[in-house]
């Protein structure tokens, strides 16, 4: 016994000479960090969101591996959206966004920080060799040493008490996160923090009715899923300017307040309120409203000009497909794609097109036909090419827009009687998630019994978490 624990001892000793620091690991994932963090998704709202929660799930997780005597274990499950680039024969599970990007999904499990970045590069198909290079040049004398074989005798962990962890790795590898298994060891600190929050919530629809009445607002929306206290907070700060300066908030009635991370006027018209602003930002914005509602018809002359080249294609703006674009940036967008095609001049028959929608995209470079049926163009699209696409596709996108309308009456019906069954006080969606996943994932759920769910907030997203406020999310194609 002696020497068997002299020889762990030793072995213990060599592997640690392979192990990164907590630094050469943040060093190691450079790449994968600049490929998906969220600072660089800014304009695309759904995938920035997805990053931003893998990302600190996944920065939990290293923290928890850095952790002295660190013993628990729970495989993770990931998922990141990254740069487009021609699908691979990978074993990663891909699937691509109609903004451009891949999502890439995998599990997390293993125990040390160089194993962890390795099959997190290679599960985003990036490169590795900059790791083996950083592990490998310090330790030269060690390499041959650590890469032997070593196999213990399972009567050392029987006697000792020691646990086996190719034993448990093993297990770890088998045992796959499951919808009831989950809910069983969540649903309890899910419920503790949604009737933490609950007197939260109350506030919040009581601001949130109070301002929509006072300034007689269509609408108060958040971008980002901000938690219930942040909201409030928000609030509270537009309720104070409405008591300071009620004189500059005549011309809001009607319009819809976003809460976001910058100030101005949205291109779907919407009053943007920057959250790291002060009164002074918002109070100018309010002042401005009514050079932006100028703008805003200059757009929409617009709009029907480049609809009137194009044979009757009515352009519209997607909130949730398109980057969350200013009145500006959209105007001057529209203004070049519009100028492109007077210059281009192409034969389109009036009203041929009429009942077609499309959206333009400053991201892309070739035209495509999203499953609602709108068309997807880029700004720049080769005029001839754009006319050659449309006309193919007409037919198929007047079937797409056909289908949207059953497909979305079809989710608010599956929706409505899953929260009836399951007693949900509320079922909603992340952005990120399609109709059509949607409907798969509510219809599978309909054919179980989940009596954790009574009273809960429900979210369907990507991956398994509790929100800060009790909110369940499961991902759409739970098992």
């Amino acid at each position: 016994i002696i020497r068997l624990c002299l020889d762990k001892i030793l072995l213990q000793c060599v592997l640690q000479s392979r192990t990164l620091s907590g630094a050469d690991a943040i060093n190691a994932l450079r790449p994968f960090y600049f490929a998906v963090h969220p600072d660089f998704f800014g304009q695309h709202p759904k995938e920035r969101e997805v990053n931003e929660n893998s990302l600190k799930r996944l920065n939990g997780y290293l923290e928890n591996l850095q952790k002295p005597g660190f013993r628990s274990f729970k495989p993770t499950q990931l998922t990141f959206y990254v740069r487009e680039r021609e699908p691979n024969s990978s074993n990663v599970q891909e699937s691509f966004s109609a903004s451009g990007f891949r999502a890439v999904s995998f599990t997390l499990h293993t125990r040390d920080l160089l194993s962890t970045v390795l099959d997190i590069l290679n599960s985003c198909s990036l490169s590795t060799e900059h790791v083996q290079r950083l592990n490998s040049q310090p330790h030269k004398e060690a390499k041959s040493t650590a890469n032997r074989p070593i196999k213990w005798d399972k009567t050392y962990y029987s006697f000792t008490g020691f646990k086996d962890p190719e034993e448990e790795l093993e297990q770890a590898q088998r045992v796959e996160t499951t919808l009831m298994s989950w809910l069983y060891d969540n649903e309890a600190s899910a419920v503790k923090m949604l009737k933490k929050s609950l007197p939260l919530r109350k506030e919040l629809e009581r601001l949130k009715i109070e301002l929509s009445h006072a300034l007689q607002l269509s609408d108060i929306r958040w971008q980002r899923s901000w938690g219930i206290a942040h909201r409030c907070s928000q609030l509270q700060s537009l309720g104070r300017l409405v008591q300071q300066q009620p004189e500059i908030l005549k011309n809001v009635k009607g319009r819809t307040v976003v809460f976001t991370d910058r100030s101005g006027m949205s291109a779907a018209g919407h009053i943007m309120l920057g959250t790291m602003d002060v009164h002074h930002h918002w109070t100018k914005i309010f002042e401005r409203l009514p050079n932006y509602y100028k703008l805003q018809k200059r757009l929409l002359l617009l709009e029907d000009r480049i609809s009137q080249l194009l044979g009757g294609i009515q352009v519209i703006y997607v909130e949730e497909l398109q980057p969350l674009l200013t009145l500006e940036e959209y105007y001057e967008t529209l203004n070049s794609f519009y100028n492109k095609l007077h210059d281009s001049r192409l034969p389109f028959h009036p009203r041929s097109l009429r009942g077609l929608q499309m959206i333009l995209e400053s991201d892309r470079y070739a035209p495509s036909l999203h499953e609602f049926g709108h068309f997807m163009i880029p700004t720049v699209c080769d005029p001839a090419a754009l006319q050659w696409f449309i006309f193919a596709k007409a037919q198929e996108a007047r079937e797409n827009l056909k289908r949207k309308e059953e497909m979305m009456i079809t989710e608010k019906e599956l929706v409505n009687t899953s929260t009836e069954r399951f007693s949900l006080d509320r079922l909603y969606k992340e952005p990120s998630v399609s109709s059509a996943q949607m409907i798969d994932c509510c219809k599978r759920l309909l054919e179980e019994s989940l009596p954790y769910l009574q009273g809960m907030h429900l979210c369907i997203s990507h991956f398994y978490s509790v929100l800060q406020d009790g909110d369940l999310c499961i991902p759409w194609n739970w098992k």
